[in-house]
């Protein structure tokens, strides 16, 4: 019995938006090894590098709502391609910043443009999955880049042992061999509802965007557990290396964990869950997010540790593919680009305060209160998304 069988009925194009993503992040590099550049290659001070790698947190958080604005009007294929692009463009221009300040502007131009791609990528997604796939379909998007993510970084390691300079033009080319991708592959016959068209028919005809109550609701909800989340890039290897002594070599393999969980089982966990209501995927992806990073502050073994991130990892495999697909059924057909944007933007706001919260957390009251705190805030989000307004599906 094949578990992704469900997978079949996607649309093509789908497949070919995965096959561009998974390029696209098979070359990511200029973030997970910014700091590092700016440090090695720079000269430039920890918390100084610090700083600039939070403008591409602000960078994404004020792109949102804008890029999915475009993406509606202008569709969203167009929005990605033109994202790639001079997402490609810009990075191989990144070894002739040779100054901080130079360095902390392209950052945030990075950020701005590489976030207009998310919007875009969700609203195809939403437009062109069958409602009972969108959470499969969104899971698929994860899994492409999720691969890509593990070759990327890991190419990285070498290319910057060899040459810096490289890095970026390895990132750049795959940022372009992505967008060729879009252009040669992505079917012509795909069309997409126009906001602009809308308007000219009279304008809105019930409130959309942060004049939607449901998805004001629904973006409260998910910063508290996105905080919790995001502690796995921040205060957990933190934690890991200094509170419990393990070898800093462990938070890879623990990544790799989480990794291989998300690429054999989310994909068959959403299809088995896609006639789930909303508001029980998403409060039990947050429960098992809550309870695997609280249980990190009685973790004190390798097994244990390992045994949470199991945990985390099946909340993040139901929250994430559901957290879309709720904003995918709550949008007007002509507004997801918008939809998505609101979405991406809070999930950046919880991306610009989780990591800063859980290290103050961590450095002030140690292991136990971090990760009780994460636990609270965890069922905070569980608590709210049993009350989120559970939107009406179209017919497929």
């Amino acid at each position: 019995m094949n578990p992704w069988r469900g997978l079949s009925g996607l649309p093509r194009a789908l497949w070919v938006l995965a096959v561009a993503s998974f390029v696209n992040r098979a070359g990511t590099m200029f973030l997970p090894f910014l700091i590092l550049y700016l440090t090695k290659a720079l000269g430039a001070s920890p918390s100084a590098a610090g700083a600039v790698f939070a403008l591409f947190g602000f960078g994404a958080l004020a792109a949102g709502p804008l890029a999915g604005r475009f993406s509606d009007l202008f569709g969203p294929v167009r929005m990605m391609t033109i994202s790639l692009v001079l997402s490609g463009v810009l990075l191989l221009f990144v070894p002739l910043a040779r100054s901080l300040p130079s360095m902390a502007a392209l950052t945030f131009v990075v950020a701005v443009v590489n976030e207009a791609f998310r919007p875009a990528s969700l609203s195809v997604i939403s437009h062109l999955a069958a409602p009972e796939q969108r959470r499969a379909a969104f899971a698929l998007q994860r899994l492409a880049s999720n691969l890509g993510m593990s070759i990327g970084p890991a190419l990285g390691g070498f290319l910057a042992a060899v040459s810096w300079p490289a890095l970026f033009f390895v990132d750049g080319a795959t940022s372009l061999l992505a967008a060729a991708t879009l252009v040669f592959l992505f079917p012509k016959d795909v069309s997409f509802p126009a906001a602009a068209a809308r308007a000219a028919d009279g304008g809105p005809s019930r409130r959309e965007g942060l004049r939607d109550p449901a998805l004001v609701y629904f973006l409260v909800a998910l910063v508290p557990v996105g905080i919790v989340f995001f502690q796995h890039a921040s205060s957990l290897p933190v934690y890991l290396v200094v509170g419990l002594g393990f070898p800093v070599w462990t938070f890879g393999l623990l990544h790799t964990v989480n990794t291989v969980l998300i690429v054999l089982l989310e994909v068959p966990l959403n299809l088995a869950t896609a006639h789930w209501p909303h508001r029980r995927a998403l409060a039990l992806g947050s429960v098992l997010v809550a309870a695997g990073f609280g249980a990190l502050a009685f973790a004190r073994t390798m097994p244990m540790v390992v045994l949470t991130i199991v945990v985390w990892t099946f909340g993040e495999m139901m929250l994430l593919p559901g957290m879309a697909s709720w904003v995918a059924d709550a949008a007007p057909a002509e507004s997801r680009g918008a939809y998505m944007g609101l979405y991406g933007m809070a999930f950046s706001l919880a991306i610009v305060a989780g990591p800063p919260l859980g290290t103050a957390l961590f450095e002030h009251g140690g292991g136990r209160t971090l990760w009780l705190t994460m636990l609270a805030l965890g069922l905070v989000s569980a608590a709210l998304f049993t009350r989120v307004k559970e939107p009406r599906r179209e017919v497929a």
